[in-house]
């Protein structure tokens, strides 16, 4: 088994499923199928099973993942709405970078209803407007610090604002976050 910190679910190795996994170097995990499908983020290090550093695959895929010389991921398992089939793998040569409000720079990997996934690169002392995320949303603070009326976030945070939550987020410093947002509505 590998290392894994899980941060939320619903049951073990089932339903909704956040954690950070890491592969020592040469581990391996056998070939298994997504039953409601799998996002990964590689944080840090070199996964290895044919795709690239965000990979997105839908319910029914399968894949045979190892890391040759170790790596940290983050892993959303089970979270994946039910007519939403996109395989996506963004390898990091093809992050395409656009201007966001004030001075962020977003990269966007996925949008689907409501639902969005992106990178966001703050500019030191970048404050964004107040808001709520209709169907929440989730981060990973991947550099820096992330700040707002909730608390402080620094690297290797993760944190989740139910549906409608408010908050005005702001940074001191450059930070890089992972956003998911409008995926936690209840029905």
């Amino acid at each position: 088994m590998l290392p894994r910190i899980t941060i939320s679910s619903e049951s073990a190795e089932s339903g909704h499923t956040t954690s950070f996994v890491t592969y020592q170097a040469d581990s391996f995990f056998p070939e298994h199928q997504h039953i409601h499908g799998e996002e990964i983020y590689v944080i840090e290090g070199t996964f290895s099973d044919e795709h690239g550093d965000y990979l997105r695959d839908p319910a029914g895929s399968s894949h045979s993942p190892f890391s040759k010389l170790g790596c940290t991921l983050f892993v959303k398992l089970n979270q994946f709405q039910s007519d939403d089939h996109q395989h996506i793998t963004i390898k990091p040569e093809q992050q395409q970078w656009v201007n966001g409000l004030g001075k962020l720079k977003v990269c966007s990997f996925h949008s689907f209803n409501t639902q969005s996934t992106a990178l966001v690169c703050w500019s030191a002392n970048e404050t964004f407007q107040a808001h709520a995320h209709y169907g929440g949303g989730e981060i990973v603070v991947l550099t820096g610090k992330f700040i707002d009326d909730h608390g402080e976030y620094p690297a290797d945070s993760w944190a989740r604002n139910p549906h409608l939550s408010r908050h005005h987020p702001h940074v001191k410093e450059e930070t890089l976050i992972l956003v998911w947002v409008g995926h936690l509505k209840s029905n």
